[in-house]
């Protein structure tokens, strides 16, 4: 397993304190959707692999996150609630995502934007925000709740609303992602 990458995203959670045994016994279902999610990316045996996927999706019923093992996420991956989250297979994540309750990155299936989104490394991504096509999001982006996005975003920026406006701004996800990697 890439144990590396699941120590990294519990750092996101706990910081330099760490999982204690108390928090690694009662771990909550988001953290072990991400270390289901982490050991079915890492497999490389195939029938190992299919039992990894069978748990992962298993979970999601319990959980209501829907993340493929398919989906490219960097380290220091933070689901914020435990809720639903979809997240499209061919999307790809950036190290340093939150991911908040009721967000959805998807893709469009046709048109100018047809595709899946590519979202850079510190992003925060609020409640109930959606993600659709084929889109950039830059890095230290934040998007706020209900806000939908079906466009490009550059780095070091602000998205609110629907439909969203941008709004530039330095060091936009400072006091909102804690604990980088």
């Amino acid at each position: 397993m890439k144990n590396e990458i699941f120590k990294k995203d519990l750092y996101r959670y706990y910081g330099e304190k760490g999982e204690t045994l108390k928090y690694r016994i009662f771990r909550p279902k988001e953290i072990k959707y991400t270390y289901l999610l982490r050991k079915a990316q890492a497999c490389k045996n195939p029938l190992f692999k299919l039992y990894y996927d069978v748990k992962l999706r298993l979970l999601s019923y319990k959980t209501q996150i829907q993340i493929p093992s398919k989906t490219e996420i960097g380290e220091g991956f933070y689901i914020g609630h435990l809720g639903r989250v979809v997240i499209n297979p061919d999307a790809v994540l950036g190290k340093n995502i939150n991911i908040a309750t009721g967000v959805t990155i998807g893709q469009e299936n046709r048109g100018k934007r047809k595709g899946s989104p590519t979202i850079g490394d510190n992003c925060w991504i609020g409640t109930n925000a959606v993600i659709v096509g084929n889109v950039k999001i830059g890095n230290d982006v934040l998007i706020a709740p209900l806000s939908f996005v079906n466009f490009d975003v550059p780095d070091h920026s602000i998205v609110i609303g629907n439909p969203a406006k941008i709004i530039h701004k330095d060091n936009a996800t400072e006091g909102y992602i804690e604990h980088r990697v």
